[in-house]
């Protein structure tokens, strides 16, 4: 028995990764997709693998059921009554561009995907991510909605058109992505108004989630100008802002005294910055694990 249970924990971690990615796209959350990946494997050492035949698929698709109960949930409980959310980043130091990056900017897993994802009601996250993103055939989608695989496919295209007509395409170059939110960092600091515009394009959006910080402090923006007003507020926390990867892209940290009070993931397309979003909520930033911030 115990050799059985040692053979599926290694079969598990071997799916780890792959679950984990399945999650946070469904989720938004590192700490919830953690989660959802640690009741699969609790579905998995009761049940065991009679019956199965492909393990990384059946797992696929109950990591996919636990996130779409989870989502339900959320949508019961009302959350976000401002309207304004950000979802959790994945936040690594500047300098660790690599495999792990490089494939969260192919799989083009970033902040502004994110957002837009945010907006699908439950069942068309569920079809749109595991079909679109990772490939699951249409008819083993569509038993975890109780719906037709024909159902199942309308309901990925429903939010193939909301994500292809929302979500902005960023740049692929890393470095000159850098250098445009190095302009934007520089330009903050010194108030320059010009300069900030002169990065921005002019239907640029700001997103900023603070949590259950008092009213006013979430909101969201858009145009060049309005933004900039924003950008210029921000100028006096600008000193205490560090250059990060946000979900595979250019970032900033903000911090003071070793606690952060703000993640700021940018889009960049043709040069210009099209998105910002800022994460500052401190209860979900106090989950993060924000090394980059070790010195």
């Amino acid at each position: 028995m115990n050799d059985d249970h040692e053979w599926l924990a290694e079969r598990f971690e071997e799916n780890r990764g792959h679950l984990r990615a399945v999650a946070y796209r469904m989720l938004g959350s590192v700490s919830e997709a953690d989660d959802a990946v640690q009741e699969a494997w609790l579905r998995l050492s009761r049940s065991g693998t009679d019956g199965v035949e492909n393990l990384g698929g059946w797992l696929t698709t109950i990591v996919g059921r636990v996130c779409l109960d989870q989502l339900r949930m959320r949508k019961a409980r009302r959350e976000d009554p401002l309207g304004v959310h950000v979802p959790e980043p994945i936040v690594s130091p500047a300098d660790a561009a690599g495999p792990e990056q490089e494939a969260l900017l192919a799989d083009s897993v970033g902040l502004a995907l994110l957002v837009v994802l945010e907006t699908l009601a439950p069942a068309e996250r569920l079809a749109f991510v595991l079909h679109d993103m990772f490939a699951v055939p249409f008819d083993e989608i569509a038993p975890l909605l109780d719906r037709t695989p024909a159902a199942a496919r309308q309901l990925a295209s429903r939010a193939r058109r909301r994500v292809q007509g929302t979500a902005p395409a960023a740049d692929t170059d890393l470095a000159r992505q850098r250098e445009v939110v190095d302009a934007f960092l520089a330009a903050s600091r010194g108030g320059d108004f010009e300069a900030l515009l002169a990065v921005l394009d002019p239907d640029v959006v700001l997103r900023a989630d603070a949590g259950d910080a008092p009213e006013g402090v979430s909101k969201l923006v858009r145009g060049a100008r309005a933004v900039v007003e924003q950008a210029l507020t921000f100028s006096r926390f600008a000193a205490f802002a560090r250059p990060a990867l946000v979900n595979g892209a250019p970032g900033l940290v903000t911090a003071r005294g070793g606690r952060p009070f703000s993640v700021m993931g940018f889009t960049v397309a043709h040069g210009k910055i099209v998105e910002i979003n800022i994460l500052a909520d401190l209860a979900r930033l106090s989950r993060l694990d924000l090394t980059i911030l070790d010195d």
